[in-house]
């Protein structure tokens, strides 16, 4: 059940903003429409809120004033049409503010509630001092890739990391030093990398990049501009190297534990035998190594 909730949730965000507004509107008109024809005995205030509501919760707070907007006319064209105030005019107008001040109220509460939990999620999921993708992150994404290579069939790559000497930087030239190397590395592997790739920050100075459905020779491509790049920004000011170990899956592995590993000891191998070089191996069937 939470995950059927979880999937109509998530189509409700995909919905276009267009679209999701024309939805509201005509559910504000059938309110209203309700609202006339049940006249005083029954109110449908709370049904209006819970538009506006959803409008400020899915779409933000621009769309959903319209919506309130939209919601205090119609209750007033329902109490008009219905005759309700017929003999308290001004009562009328003065409950329609009241409705229309409600709603944006609410409108402004759930919008700011919502921006706040968002900024809180993108914090929970980014390095604070990179900005790309932390652990938790990559995990996700790592592991949504698997869970697609194995309906599809189709490859895909990883990249492990790390910068030599890194350490040397830290205790020659401080931490300041260190973190403005890192921030460069993350920037400069992001700029080289399609929309639908993810680089994370794993921990320390050790980084990990997925290509989703790329072989090989793809990945070598790509990771042949990452070397470019970094060695024209990142090496010519900073005592630094890179060893980079690179993995390509044609069959997805059962964890994105064992992808790690995998990515990781290629790596290790690449410092093992003097480090500043890409090593890279194909796996055909899912293994532990």
């Amino acid at each position: 059940m939470i995950s059927g909730i979880a999937t109509i949730h998530k189509r409700i965000e995909q919905l276009p903003a267009w679209l999701f507004i024309l939805l509201s509107l005509l559910l504000t008109v059938i309110v209203g429409y309700f609202d006339y024809l049940t006249g005083p005995v029954y109110s449908f205030s709370l049904f209006y809120l819970l538009i506006v509501v959803a409008t400020a919760w899915y779409k933000g707070r621009k769309f959903a004033l319209v919506i309130a907007i939209a919601g205090t006319l119609a209750w007033l064209v329902a109490a008009l049409l219905s005759q309700q105030y017929d003999h308290y005019p001004d009562a009328l107008y003065w409950n329609d503010l009241v409705e229309l001040v409600h709603f944006l109220f609410a409108a402004y509460v759930i919008s700011m509630l919502k921006n706040a939990l968002d900024c809180s999620e993108r914090r929970s999921r980014s390095d604070s001092l990179t900005g790309i993708a932390n652990r938790r992150l990559f995990y996700e994404v790592a592991d949504a890739e698997i869970l697609r290579a194995h309906r599809t069939n189709e490859p895909f790559t990883i990249m492990y990391l790390d910068i030599d000497n890194f350490k040397t930087v830290n205790d020659t030239q401080g931490h300041d030093a260190g973190d403005e190397l890192l921030i460069a590395v993350a920037a400069t592997v992001k700029h080289q990398l399609r929309e639908s790739d993810t680089v994370a920050r794993l921990g320390g100075d050790e980084f990990s990049v997925l290509l989703p459905v790329t072989t090989e020779p793809d990945a070598a491509v790509v990771v042949r501009k990452i070397k470019h790049a970094l060695a024209g920004s990142i090496e010519s000011k900073w005592p630094v190297t890179f060893s980079i170990g690179m993995v390509t899956y044609m069959k997805a592995p059962e964890s994105v534990e064992t992808m790690i590993r995998e990515a990781d000891l290629v790596m290790y191998e690449v410092k093992k035998s003097g480090k500043n070089e890409l090593r890279s191996i194909v796996i055909h069937e899912s293994q532990d190594r």
